[in-house]
């Protein structure tokens, strides 16, 4: 029997208020920005990736134009996280793969180790952890649990649902601090290009 098709969603519809001015998703990183390296990574891992944008983003719409992404446009993004990933439920059919689009150190090979482990394991929801065991993302949902996402609200994300089903979380340990890394900050990203140009002379 074949399993329904796995997703990897992007919520790009957030408005990087902590940034002060700045968009974190269109900064840089090895000459790209942000969002498009992102998509790529996931592109790489998978072929079925769907980014959520805000109306009238032209900016991060550009960044991703000419990638084989779908593109899911959130009316109320203003509300939160829990917008986008509402619309991403109720577009799929498969499971569902969050991918935050601020984590630079998630790599092609995490994502596919990911989905090697959702491939055993259909019905449990995975949850990436860094190495020493501090949950993290990714985090993939099987089938049966999209109609869930139809009750989130705000901007906390899925964790309503990650504790209710609690029992079928089963944690993936992805390398050193890959799967807890973001940058949503101007200090969060000053400190990360500091720690990668120390580690890479």
């Amino acid at each position: 029997m074949t399993e329904p098709p796995l997703t990897i969603l992007i919520p790009a519809a957030g408005a990087s208020a902590r940034m002060r001015g700045l968009d974190k998703l269109l900064l840089e990183i090895d000459g790209q920005p942000l969002l498009r390296r992102t998509g790529q990574i996931a592109l790489s891992a998978h072929r079925q990736v769907l980014i959520t944008l805000r109306p009238q983003d032209a900016a991060r719409r550009q960044a991703v134009h000419d990638l084989p992404i779908t593109i899911l446009t959130i009316p109320d993004a203003r509300e939160g996280l829990s917008a986008s990933l509402r619309a991403g439920a109720a577009f799929l059919t498969g499971a569902l793969m969050i991918l935050p689009a601020d984590m630079p150190e998630l790599t092609t090979q995490d994502l596919r180790q990911m989905i090697e482990a959702a491939n055993r394991s259909p019905t449990d929801i995975l949850r990436a952890t860094t190495a020493d065991g501090t949950p993290g993302h990714p985090v993939i949902f099987p089938p049966g649990l999209l109609p869930a996402f139809a009750h989130l609200h705000g901007d906390q994300g899925a964790r309503s649902i990650l504790r209710t089903h609690r029992h079928r979380v089963r944690l993936i340990a992805l390398p050193a601090s890959h799967a807890l890394t973001d940058l949503d900050t101007p200090e969060a990203w000053a400190a990360w290009r500091q720690t990668t140009r120390t580690s890479n002379p």
